[in-house]
């Protein structure tokens, strides 16, 4: 069964809406791992749209299991990672205008800067994590460029409207999953996975972490944190 961490992101957006102090993000990811959460995901953006540089300071003294901080690759962003050392960085795209996330890291294009920022990670101590599209031209380069895990980007998947495409989104990521655990990669997913569709994903042989947080933190707002987390470990579980 893969594991589940939790990204606490829109914890600190409904925080950031009025620039106080609650809810409190670090609250929540220890509420998270009382519910079972086997680590926690933070996502320091260039612009501070949420998670804030205390944070994350505070998560690497607070929490218990395992942090997994999101990042870009400009390089005042790569320092401030490598003095927090989480236990794992997931280099991902960022584009100050997108809403969330748009799609997987080119590792083709921008291979270079991303070995040079990957070299840097690890020499702090740091596993280091490519956020990409399930292609496999892109799980050789994130390979080659020193990274110790991949995490297959289920957006495709998650939008996906019909049988027919959902198969098709499926198929492609059980099948890159396969792939890059040959290559004796490390294999994470995640990306609009919601308490209806993450079943599926959950299934697939090779899997070790499902990455999860807007649905969580939204259903957390009828039922609490508490028994959102413990409801998306049950589907997973099942």
């Amino acid at each position: 069964m893969p594991k589940l961490g939790v990204n606490i992101d829109h914890v600190a957006t409904l925080r950031q809406a009025r620039r106080e102090y609650d809810p409190d993000p670090i609250a929540a990811a220890r509420c998270c791992e009382e519910a079972g959460a086997e680590g926690i995901v933070a996502h320091l953006r260039e612009d501070r749209r949420h998670i804030q540089d205390k944070d994350i300071r505070a998560l690497r003294k607070s929490i218990a299991t395992r942090l997994n901080l999101e990042m870009s690759l400009d390089d005042k962003i790569v320092a401030i990672v490598c003095s927090v050392r989480p236990d794992v960085a997931t280099i991902v795209p960022e584009k100050r205008a997108e809403i969330t996330t748009e799609g997987g890291l080119d590792v083709v294009k921008h291979f270079r800067r991303i070995k040079l920022a990957a070299a840097a990670l690890k020499k702090a101590g740091i596993k280091v994590s490519l956020f990409i599209d399930p292609v496999a031209a892109q799980i050789v380069r994130t390979k080659e460029s020193g990274a110790n895990i991949v995490e297959l980007h289920t957006g495709a998947y998650a939008n996906a409207k019909t049988s027919q495409q959902i198969a098709r989104e499926l198929n492609k990521i059980k099948t890159m999953t396969a792939f890059a655990r040959k290559m004796g990669m490390t294999v994470n997913a995640g990306h609009g996975l919601k308490y209806d569709n993450v079943r599926a994903i959950a299934r697939i042989p090779g899997v070790a972490e499902l990455n999860i947080g807007h649905s969580i933190i939204s259903r957390a707002v009828f039922v609490g944190l508490e028994t959102a987390v413990r409801e998306m470990i049950g589907r997973i579980k099942r």
